[in-house]
């Protein structure tokens, strides 16, 4: 599921980057087997269509679900109340590792427009779970 939740994120995020635009909020939808679905939206405390925080977004959803049992059909991943990123503010950080992660983050998008998208899948850019 994991995977599959990353790459929902990573390329769509690359996306939101290349037009210049971040979203407000991100809506899940999961569909089961069978006639049932569940959606739920979380707001993100600013927009962004950083993979970092596009990913904990995704990740709080899913844990939101609570899935436990049943038959996962399908897994969707909307950006909404899209902004122009030239329209975000963007905070002044002092935290060295975030900015790190996103020239890392921008690099990754060069390479990946220059190569192309398989060259680096989208776990190669996120460190694992401790």
């Amino acid at each position: 599921m994991t995977p599959a939740l990353l790459g929902l994120v990573v390329q769509p995020g690359r996306t939101l980057r290349r037009r210049g635009q971040s979203p407000q909020a991100l809506t899940l939808t999961l569909t089961f087997a069978g006639t049932g679905r569940w959606n739920k939206t979380l707001r993100l405390p600013e927009p962004s269509a950083h993979d970092e925080d596009l990913r904990v977004a995704a990740y709080r959803l899913m844990d939101a679900a609570g899935l436990q049992r049943g038959r996962l059909t399908g897994l969707a991943l909307r950006g909404e109340e899209l902004r122009e990123a030239g329209a975000v503010a963007q905070q002044i950080t002092l935290d060295h590792s975030r900015e790190a992660r996103l020239v890392a983050e921008a690099a990754v998008d060069r390479i990946r427009d220059k190569f192309g998208a398989g060259i680096i899948g989208p776990a190669a850019v996120h460190r694992a779970a401790s």
